[in-house]
């Protein structure tokens, strides 16, 4: 059991080992239900990636924080992590935090937050009336956020492997869902230096538990598993679906998608809500029953739960189970026989919630299903028959349930953690950006940089200049989405490039480079070459974009394609056109007094000035259709060719006399 001081986030406790920092990195899979520790260990001249167990002899820890107050002091003096804090949830509820993952990176006022609130013991609320992060409140008034949560399974997790491996291990490689956002994923860094981690990288849960089916089982025989691989990922609170492409140690994910929604908490909730309306039922001839009533009854509630998770696994494994459970309330008591079948049918509704995403990212991946050579199976929830049927019937293939769903990513974080260390050679991973990324151009139009599913690390810089004449700064806009029109993209950060020195449009030459490290973490920086001004940003946590977000964008990409591309290319044609004809006009201001003379200065400078309406009229009604920007562009290409004859008279003529 871990114990740990709340004067501060977390206190180290003293070590019985020297003070050296170990070289070695750690693997932790921080799990939504459990999570587990690895490490690569030596056997016999080969590696091996191994679970630690913890101080209890488990292989995983569930994902648990009690704080035990003090009736008379009113301070936290204990803090309990794992199946100590888990024996907490019937006696102090109120102060023992579990599936606290969900909430990590999260904004109040999150759907998902909002919903959640309603299912859980303990109280969620605002960090402060100035700041939306979520916070969960403790009896004694004070406030602990997810990320402290974390901390402390993480702390615990970090203690097991430093007792266990005789040394002070302060590397670790932390696995997130495919689809945590840069919020969640900043968060879960965070919450490992809060428990005293140095967190070389974040990888995708998918991706850990494929580089733990690719290369942990046959590390020892020098062999590697080759081909297209599906994971299917449903854990304790997120889903996700991965496709990668193994060949001769280099893990490449062609897509990703996924649900940071979706998983065993869902599944328990329908099953919680099942036993209390049949305790409703039972009993409502001897007393009448009122539902509010119990659903804010935490210990009833949380009894409720345990019973509900009890019989889902052991549904798992049998076609019926019982479920019992002595003085509910009030001497009340509920005894009830629950199916296979009968489960199946309540929770079907989030098991096709799977279905669309792993779809998604096979038409991302640009393959079919009998493409994928193997399906693996990870997360607890995977154990569950009707789960494993639907993705049999999905990919018209058995998956492949050899790796223990609860340990393999774990596993592969450490595999992981070995590759960063040096001690296994010869092994690349390669993941992928969920969305394309791109900037705000003139007239609103959208330009990507880093097309989604594009493979992380990247690094990629274009240049791009001003729109009009001494413009002394630019704003860059960033945004991720597929429409062609940043309008219809999300913002997802933006900052000012100042002392550019004044010149005609379309002379300075800024590059804008976008830079994506192996965690997912965005940086835009802007330059502009002649003067060297430089600034940058790392894209703000709280604006990353939610699965659902992200699906929806996409689709709808999907259904404007044509009409966006119409947009953005009258946008480009009319762009071009007012640069060409602004060029045109201060030609025009400059040589008035030589070109002038020429007999047909008047005609030209009418048909400038003609063309100058349209395209200001354009401008402000870029989505009239009716207007033909094909007009602008025959217009501005004549005006060109009469305004070259014009100087080109001119120049012929002052060079006879």
């Amino acid at each position: 059991m871990l114990r740990v001081s709340v004067k501060s986030s977390f206190t180290k406790i003293p070590r019985r080992f020297a003070s050296t920092k170990s070289s070695k990195v750690i693997g932790i899979d921080l799990g939504t239900t459990n999570s587990a520790v690895a490490y690569i260990r030596d056997v016999k001249d080969k590696k091996s990636a191994t679970i630690i167990e913890n101080d209890q002899g488990q292989r995983t820890t569930p994902s648990i924080v009690s704080y035990s107050v003090n009736p008379t002091s009113n301070k936290i003096e204990k803090v309990l992590v794992g199946s100590l804090a888990k024996r907490q949830q019937m006696i102090n509820p109120e102060n023992t935090f579990f599936a606290t993952k969900r909430l990590i990176g999260r904004s109040f006022d999150d759907d998902e937050v909002q919903r959640d609130m309603k299912t859980v013991p303990f109280k969620v609320m605002k960090q402060s009336p100035t700041s939306d992060a979520v916070s969960l409140k403790i009896s004694n008034g004070e406030l602990k956020s997810p990320k402290d949560i974390g901390a402390a399974i993480l702390s615990y997790l970090k203690t097991t492997a430093d007792e266990y491996l005789n040394e002070e291990i302060d590397k670790a490689v932390i696995t997130v869902p495919a689809y945590f956002n840069d919020s969640q994923r900043q968060a879960t860094k965070e919450a490992g230096k809060l428990a005293g981690l140095n967190v070389l990288r974040v990888v995708n849960e998918p991706t850990a538990a494929a580089l733990s089916f690719g290369l942990d089982d046959k590390m020892k025989e020098g062999e590697r598993k080759n081909g297209l691989l599906a994971v299917y990922d449903l854990g304790g609170g997120t889903f996700d679906i991965s496709i990668l492409d193994i060949e001769d140690g280099v893990f490449e994910v062609r897509s990703t998608n996924g649900d940071t929604h979706l998983g065993g908490e869902d599944f328990d909730n329908v099953v919680v809500r099942h036993l209390l309306n049949n305790f409703i039922s039972q009993n409502n001839k001897n007393k009448k029953l009122s539902l509010q009533i119990l659903l804010e009854n935490r210990a009833l509630m949380q009894r409720l739960r345990d019973a509900a998770e009890k019989v889902k696994i052991q549904l798992s494994h049998v076609k019926s189970a019982i479920v019992d459970i002595p003085f509910l309330y009030d001497n009340l008591h509920l005894h009830l026989e629950m199916e296979e079948e009968e489960l199946d049918k309540m929770t079907l509704h989030l098991i096709n919630k799977t279905i669309p995403p792993v779809k998604k990212a096979l038409r991302d991946a640009d393959i079919e299903t009998e493409d994928i050579d193997e399906i693996i199976m990870v997360g607890g929830m995977t154990r569950m028959p009707k789960i494993r049927k639907t993705v049999e019937d999905l990919f018209n293939k058995k998956p492949n349930t050899s790796v223990n769903p609860d340990e393999t990513v774990a596993i592969g974080a450490a595999i992981q953690g070995g590759i960063i260390s040096g001690e296994i050679k010869d092994v690349l991973l390669l993941d992928v950006t969920p969305l394309t990324l791109g900037i705000e151009t003139i007239g609103g139009a959208f330009s990507p940089l880093i097309p989604r599913n594009t493979t992380v690390p990247v690094k990629k810089t274009e240049i791009f200049s001003t729109g009009v004449d001494n413009q002394t700064g630019v704003e860059i806009k960033v945004y991720q989405g597929e429409r062609g029109l940043v309008r219809n993209n999300k913002l997802i950060g933006n900052f000012q490039l100042a002392g550019i020195p004044p010149m005609p449009k379309g002379m300075p030459q800024i590059a804008v480079t976008f830079d994506i490290d192996a965690d997912g973490i965005i940086n835009v920086s802007a330059s502009e070459k002649s003067s060297g001004k430089e600034k940058s940003i790392t894209v703000v946590a709280n604006q990353g974009l939610t699965e659902q977000e992200i699906n929806k964008l996409v689709e709808e990409a999907n259904e404007n394609r044509d009409s966006d591309n119409t947009i953005r290319k009258r946008l480009e044609l009319i762009t071009k056109a007012d640069i060409m004809i602004s060029d045109t006009e201060t030609a025009f201001e400059k040589y008035k007094d030589t070109i002038s003379t020429d007999p047909q200065y008047g005609e030209v400078l009418n048909e400038l000035k003609a063309l100058r309406v349209m395209i200001d009229t354009f401008k402000k009604e870029e989505n009239n259709t009716k207007l033909d920007v094909n007009v602008i562009k025959r217009s501005t290409d004549a005006l060109q060719n009469k305004a070259f004859k014009l100087f080109q008279r001119v120049t012929t003529a002052s060079q006879k006399k």
